[in-house]
């Protein structure tokens, strides 16, 4: 029964990951190709309409936490629990409680947003409109967030990950439309570009909360008849309680990438004003080059692990409502090891593709180019990251979680000083880095103690994973530069293709040694034979 469960807990897991790695991915992916034309029609003002970009949206990250409060996730993690002891009406009422509370902390950190704007701009006024324009987001995110919690609760990832891409196409359609029309048909303001382009958020969560309305209503025609099980004698009271005592954890938890990216927004200029001469712009500039641009290309493959960890969390939480703790350790070995199957190879090739890459998006750019290759090699650290706390909130180890991440946090407030006046523009990479390995090895040794997972079984794979992912990154930068030997002063389109071509090297000469060695069926499971059946070797 143990190996049923853990087989079951596995196919969940692969299954669940694939769904929310095609949101993720779409839409990051989406919000990253808008650029290249978003970039260009802004001009000379590429780089600081960027900044005011990074900076708001950072800010709107944390009202996002704020007006969640992680209850989407603690919603999605009892459903969970309740759904293993098959109490399904108490379920629907959790929900149902949780919307509400959603309703109400939407509409009261909107406003906060708003009125706050002119605090939270740092002083710099033209922050505020654009501030405010995300402001309205923050009324509906929440409402659209608790319906995916909902869903996630019971292992349906699609309904997550369709409403996230079609989120995605309407606000990158706002933003696109608005941005041509006011720099290139209007001759406009660049503030009022980036305003509109914010306001897009708002757009696109509305197409998104629709679409998860009907698969809310679709599941409950589908599974009505399942919800006739007795449910607990629970008052609304106190699964209010249950929900908000839950969703403390995670809105400290979840903020967590984003506290280390206001740590870089606040300290950054102020830091690096005192040692070097440079005006206010391009200080801005330099920031937006780690803060949005670089960020932005990397986040598309730190959703990996968000899809990851959004999967991970029901999954364990139903295990240990059952105080199932073989199928625990084997939930946590499946999660490192497909974290680090999917996420090391994507940083490496991504570091190994970085000159044409960045080239794509913004022009050619040296220094921009080796932020980007610090950046994929941060991805790692900040996927971790996240999967390991995510790993303990489904083991409701809430506490212990905040405190790790706590302490990895202290660690990056002290030590940024010395990094930006040492490395510069690199040093607030390389303080995230190492604030982060701080919490990810203490992360680590706690759940080997504790759970016993089989830890070396599972450092074998990573180190055969980085291994391979290291052969990887020679072969694509060996093609780079025989594709260099013709193209000397590419441009756009042939950095493109340069991509593409090498990133083809990279993907083939990857999955050739993951299947000769058998790797990839260590780790993802005979499922995927059908498809490597048809490669070639």
């Amino acid at each position: 029964m143990d190996k049923k469960n853990s087989a079951d807990s596995q196919a969940q897991l692969l299954k669940g990951s694939a769904w929310m790695t095609f949101g993720s991915i779409a839409s990051r992916i989406l919000g990253a190709i808008y650029i290249i034309p978003w970039y260009a029609w802004m001009g000379p003002f590429g780089n600081v309409a960027n900044a005011l970009t990074a900076k708001s949206y950072n800010i709107y990250s944390l009202f996002l936490m704020i007006s969640t409060a992680g209850i989407p996730g603690a919603v999605a993690k009892q459903i969970a629990k309740y759904n293993a002891l098959e109490d399904y009406q108490t379920s629907r009422r959790l929900f149902k409680q949780g919307l509400m509370l959603m309703a109400g902390l939407g509409i009261a950190s909107s406003v906060l947003m708003a009125v706050a704007a002119p605090i939270l701009s740092g002083n710099d006024p033209r922050q505020i409109p654009v501030i405010r324009s995300l402001a309205f987001a923050v009324l509906i995110i929440p409402i659209m967030s608790i319906f995916r919690g909902y869903f996630q609760g019971f292992n349906n990832m699609k309904p997550s990950a369709m409403s996230q891409f079609f989120e995605q196409v309407a606000r990158v359609a706002w933003m696109l439309l608005t941005a041509y029309i006011i720099m290139k048909v209007q001759h406009g303001n660049y503030i009022h570009a980036v305003t509109q382009s914010n306001l897009a958020a708002f757009v696109g969560a509305l197409f998104g909360l629709v679409l998860l309305v009907w698969y809310y209503r679709k599941q409950n025609r589908e599974l009505g008849i399942n919800y006739t099980t007795t449910e607990t004698t629970s008052t609304s009271w106190n699964l209010i309680f249950e929900i908000i005592s839950q969703s403390i954890p995670f809105i400290v938890i979840d903020s967590g990438i984003t506290l280390y990216q206001l740590v870089d927004q606040y300290t950054f200029h102020p830091i690096l004003a005192t040692v070097v001469r440079a005006n206010f712009d391009q200080i801005e500039s330099w920031y937006a080059l780690f803060g949005l641009n670089a960020n932005k290309l990397i986040m598309i493959v730190v959703s990996l692990s968000t899809a990851m960890a959004v999967t991970a969390i029901p999954l364990l939480s139903g295990a240990h409502a059952r105080k199932d703790y073989r199928d625990i350790a084997r939930q946590i070995e499946s999660t490192i090891e497909l974290f680090t199957f999917v996420m090391i190879p994507s940083s490496f090739g991504m570091a190994a593709i970085a000159k044409p890459l960045y080239s794509v998006f913004y022009g050619p750019d040296p220094l921009g180019t080796s932020v980007l290759v610090l950046s994929a090699v941060t991805a790692v650290t900040l996927g971790l990251f996240t999967v390991l706390l995510a790993i303990q909130q489904g083991l409701s180890e809430n506490n212990l979680a905040i405190k790790y991440l706590l302490i990895g946090l202290i660690v990056k407030i002290l030590i940024q000083y010395p990094c930006v006046i040492t490395f510069k523009i690199f040093g607030p990479l390389i303080s995230t880095n190492l604030a982060m390995i701080v919490t990810i090895a203490i992360s680590l040794i706690h759940l080997r103690v504790r759970y016993h997972f089989n830890a070396d079984r599972t450092s074998r794979r990573v180190l055969g994973v980085t291994i391979f992912s290291m052969i990887m990154f020679l072969f694509t930068k060996l093609a780079l530069f025989v594709m260099e030997l013709f193209l000397r002063h590419p441009g756009r389109m042939m950095s493109l293709i340069e991509v593409i071509i090498c990133a083809g090297v990279g993907g083939l000469v990857f999955t050739f040694l993951v299947v000769k060695t058998e790797l990839a069926f260590a780790i993802m499971g005979n499922r995927i034979r059908r498809i490597t059946d048809k490669l070639p070797f």
